[in-house]
């Protein structure tokens, strides 16, 4: 996932971005509003972080400019300014939650994960596809409650590809969503074949071996004929 700090307190959203980078987020930072224009311009986010007393521009200037252009990210404001025509102005511009500094960073990552669940239908931080089961905030995957081994792409990987299971990803989408900034040339090399293959072959291994295990169990309990 994606996320664009827009924050002109340096310390704090220095403190954002160390910690949402340990929960396994790629954080960009802009300090102004001109800096977070370019940056969506050139990549793709899945969430902002905005606080809306920016030195250049008013946040809810540039809120309703990312909304207008179609961004599809959601939107947190994180501001000083907790009055409630200040929450109702974010929220009428297509914000899609408020919260008043300060603020705990396990509740900006809670507010964060309900974003989520609400965007693709999830009722809570686990996604079932057919034998497996990803645990979201815990970042694991079991098969049949057999724990499978994943590094951290291989797990974002499979947990982009989980979120948008209906829809056609390109290597280009995948790429600026797993790995951030790239260069123009880098999604088309083949790092990015490698990890899929690699995480197809332990699902798949993990899969054969849980059933040889239910079968091996079945037939060690099924009576002789003799």
């Amino acid at each position: 996932m994606n996320v664009l700090i827009v924050e002109d307190e340096r310390q704090l959203s220095h403190e954002i971005e160390i910690f949402l980078t340990k929960q396994g987020y790629h954080c960009d930072v802009a300090f102004n509003g001109k800096s977070a224009s370019e940056k969506m311009y050139v990549n793709s986010y899945d969430f902002l972080l905005m606080d809306i007393g920016l030195p250049d521009q008013n946040g809810f200037q540039l809120l309703k400019e990312i909304k207008e252009a179609g961004k599809d990210l959601a939107v947190i404001i994180i501001t000083a300014r907790g009055s409630v025509d200040d929450k109702i102005t974010g929220l009428d511009l297509g914000a899609d939650d408020y919260l008043a500094k300060p603020f705990s960073l396990l509740e900006l990552q809670a507010r964060m994960q309900a974003i989520l669940r609400r965007k693709h239908g999830l009722k809570n931080n686990s996604i079932q596809i057919h034998d497996f089961n990803m645990d979201i905030q815990n970042r694991t995957v079991h098969c049949n409650n057999n724990l499978i081994q994943l590094t951290k792409k291989e797990f974002d990987i499979l947990h982009y590809m989980a979120l948008h299971k209906n829809r056609v990803i390109t290597r280009l989408q995948l790429t600026e969503h797993i790995w951030g900034d790239i260069l123009e040339e880098d999604y088309e090399s083949n790092y990015i074949d490698v990890h899929i293959k690699n995480l197809r072959k332990k699902l798949s291994q993990d899969r054969k071996s849980t059933r040889l295990n239910s079968s091996h169990v079945s037939e060690s309990r099924m009576p002789s004929s003799a």
